[in-house]
């Protein structure tokens, strides 16, 4: 990738994760730990890969998104105000009474919100879903989805799993944030569902594991999936829990908790010192 590209990029993933922090302090609650680990996934689908407009928001012919992780909607709002779906001093208002930006993504009240999530395990169905429904209608749009890794715990995660490759859906493309840590503890303990490249496999899936932070290994991967034909892409991106802020990363206690002034100072000087 070009240096100027990456830059960009770079830059973009920064701001995405100054606004993350900006949301979950202004609101003293929300999802810091996996909103700052997809920020990087998420700066490329909105600014490389997905073809949206913020002026046609319900363009039939968009690229779809589901954000099946739907308590790491702070990263989905930070994405859709840089993008410009909505002024970003909205941000501000995230979790507060009357705000159209909740703790979790509604579709009735977000612009650029394709789908409601939050509900674990459910979001890659509705992926599945509006994959199909390109296939039937002919149209050529795509279809995202990312996950959690606590997430695929779900049974239902690997019921759309079959579904998805026994319908050949091949214009569907998940990434698995794979950070390691659920609210309870590490996902191999909890509960461990590894490993996750052999499942999807198994189940008839084209798999890619790459490093989610890694702009160029997001590329490759992403036009990799575009030239499989006949079955979905999983994308297994390993990340960092907490990824940019020092006291955060890989630390579970970040899952859903705030930060209070002084360490919201310290975690905004961190992500600044990356620029």
């Amino acid at each position: 990738m070009e240096q100027a590209k990456l830059n960009r990029l770079k830059k973009i993933a920064a701001d995405v994760r100054l606004d993350i922090l900006e949301e979950v302090h202004s609101a003293s609650s929300g999802h810091p730990g996996g909103s700052l680990s997809i920020a990087d996934i998420i700066t490329y689908l909105y600014f490389e890969e997905m073809n949206v407009d913020p002026k046609n928001p319900k363009d039939p012919n968009r690229d779809r998104l589901v954000l099946s992780k739907g308590h790491t909607a702070p990263a989905l709002y930070a994405i859709l105000a840089e993008k410009g779906f909505f002024p970003k001093e909205d941000l501000k208002t995230f979790r507060h009474v009357d705000s159209y930006l909740q703790g979790h993504p509604d579709m009735k009240g977000t612009p650029g919100v394709d789908m409601t999530s939050g509900s674990l395990g459910l979001g890659i169905s509705a992926a599945c879903g509006m994959a199909l429904a390109a296939k039937i209608d002919g149209k050529d749009y795509r279809t995202y989805a990312i996950l959690g890794d606590g997430e695929t715990q779900e049974g239902q995660v690997w019921e759309a799993a079959m579904f998805a490759a026994h319908y050949k859906l091949d214009n569907l493309c998940i990434f698995v944030d794979l950070n390691g840590l659920q609210i309870d503890g590490p996902i191999a303990e909890v509960m461990n569902p590894a490993p996750h490249d052999k499942k999807f496999e198994a189940f008839g899936w084209n798999v890619i594991t790459i490093d989610g932070h890694d702009f160029d290994q997001i590329a490759a991967a992403l036009a990799a999936a575009k030239t499989v034909k006949g079955k979905p892409t999983a994308i297994i991106a390993n990340t960092t829990k907490g990824k940019g802020v020092s006291f955060m990363e890989n630390q579970v206690s970040w899952h859903g908790a705030a930060p209070n002034d002084e360490q919201y100072a310290t975690a905004v000087a961190d992500i600044k010192a990356t620029l």
